[in-house]
Parts: C-alpha cells; structure tokens; sequence
C-alpha cells in the first residue's frame, strides 16, 4: 500500500515478475522440498508513518505480515532473516523497542532469528524472510471448477482505520491496521479440505484476480454485492480460500470451532473475472 507517495500499479508489478521464468514464483511464498521461503518489504512513507505507531508496533507489524505469507502456505515458520535499515536519528530506546518487536512475535510463533542485515539510512525500511517447512503446501494454482469461495474474519477496518491516520487521528492498539489477528488455528484445522489458498493482502477483488490468473482464466460468479469499500481494502491479512462446496459445513463447523468468522461469497466457474477494484496497492 501507498499513502502519499506514487506506486508501481499492478499492472506495472505483474508484467515485471511475469518477466522472470522460475516456476516457483506465484505463490505467498516459494516451495523448495518440504521448505517454503518468503519475503516480504515493510517500508517508512510507503506502509507507515512513524507517528502512526511506536517502533514497537511497527517491528510487530513487520513481522506479523511475513509470517501471512508462510502460514497462507500451509506451513509452518522456524526462521527469519531480519534486514533493517535506520536513519542516523534513531535512538538506542527506538532500536531496543523493534529488537523487543521482533523477538516477542518470534517468540509466540517459535522462530528463532538467524541473522540478516543492518545499513544506514534516510528512513526506517525493514525486510524480512521467512523460512518455514510443510508437508502439503497451499498453493493458488488448485482451485477447482464448482469449488466455493470464503475469506475470513472482516474485510474493509484496514482501509477505514488508514483514512482515519491520514485525517491526522489516532487508532486504538486493537486497531487491525496495527494489531493483526493470523488465522493459523483455522488453517491448522481446514488446510485438508482447502483446494487453494492465499493471505488478503491486496484486497478481496485484487486477490481474487491472482487467483483466476493462477487458474488458467477462471472467474467466479458471486452470492451477493460486495461493496467497493469492503472488497478493495487491502493488508487485511484474512484468509482467502477455495474448497469443495460439499465440504461447506465441515469448513463452518472448524471456523466455528477455531472461532473464525467464514463468509462464503462465490463459486468458481469458467468465466472471465475483472477486477472493480483501481489497479494500486491499496
């Protein structure tokens, strides 16, 4: 996402990966063996001011939208490479909050840091690398015809608590724009009858193009109108999910039993998809 600043539409993102020919580009994250490796970039005036959130939070966030991408894979995270680049002006209290940050998501998710990288820099940009393992990756390539399409949790806070910072107001902590809820118990529970999966992190309508474009071409015929305002707010981190439609209840019964909300809105069909939603991060 970009609050002030012009971005690479995603147009412009799409036809540059599609320029480089590894076939393990295309995922939340790259399948090699039994290992999945993502990496995600989380950078000052791009997808935060400072004056939004302590250095605490921030380190927290960073971490939190990495590990999205290992567990939208179905697997599980063991290791994180950090890189970090501050500006001279931080002081030894700002770097021991994002050490804090980094280490007690970490902690909770049973990662250990190995290593990575601190430079020198005009502002704060962290990227992060997730290495983690699973027995059966989550791809988006899967999906079948006649399979049902959920998202998780409550689409459209991200964007409303972001027109609220940029009134110059502030959040609560519970904020989702700064205290992200993973659904790693649900996937835990559901990941046998999910065909293909991805974290929200475009947007519903953005996401669900990746989707049909990972599918050869196939659309989806919607249960209901969708709001604008809902479907194209992104870094929700929700689960984005295909399954068998005679697996509905299944999936509703372990969202309710992982207390997920599961919101059921569309069937895959042989149709084209377009997306509603302008073509930039968020």
């Amino acid at each position: 996402m970009n609050f002030y600043l012009k971005e690479l539409n995603l147009n412009a993102e799409n036809y540059f990966i599609s320029q480089f020919k590894s076939s393990k580009i295309g995922d939340d994250g790259a399948v090699v063996g039994d290992f999945v490796y993502s990496k995600d970039a989380f950078f000052e005036n791009v997808h935060f001011k400072k004056n939004w959130m302590s250095h605490y939070q921030i380190a927290t966030k960073a971490m939190l939208v990495n590990i999205s991408d290992a567990l939208a894979m179905n697997a599980t995270p063991l290791y994180a490479l950090l890189s970090v680049a501050m500006p001279s002006s931080i002081t030894k209290k700002e770097m021991q909050e994002l050490v804090s940050g980094f280490e007690d998501v970490a902690h909770k998710y049973n990662i250990e840091i190995i290593g990575g990288d601190t430079l020198s820099n005009t502002k704060l940009d962290i990227t992060i690398t997730i290495i983690s393992k699973t027995n059966k990756p989550l791809l988006r390539s899967t999906m079948r015809q006649k399979d049902l399409i959920a998202y998780t949790g409550e689409l459209g806070k991200s964007a409303k608590d972001l027109r609220y910072l940029l009134r110059g107001q502030k959040l609560h902590n519970k904020s989702k724009f700064v205290n992200i809820n993973l659904r790693d118990k649900f996937i835990q529970r559901t990941n046998r009858y999910i065909s293909a999966g991805m974290d929200i992190s475009d947007g519903l309508f953005s996401d669900l193009e990746k989707l049909s474009n990972a599918n050869k071409g196939m659309g989806f015929f919607f249960y209901q109108q969708i709001q604008k305002q809902i479907a194209c707010s992104g870094e929700e981190y929700e689960m984005l999910v295909s399954f068998d439609r005679r697996k509905r209840k299944t999936m509703l019964r372990f969202a309710s039993l992982t207390r997920t909300k599961l919101t059921v809105v569309a069937k895959v069909q042989r149709k084209k998809y377009t997306n509603r939603c302008k073509s930039h991060h968020f």
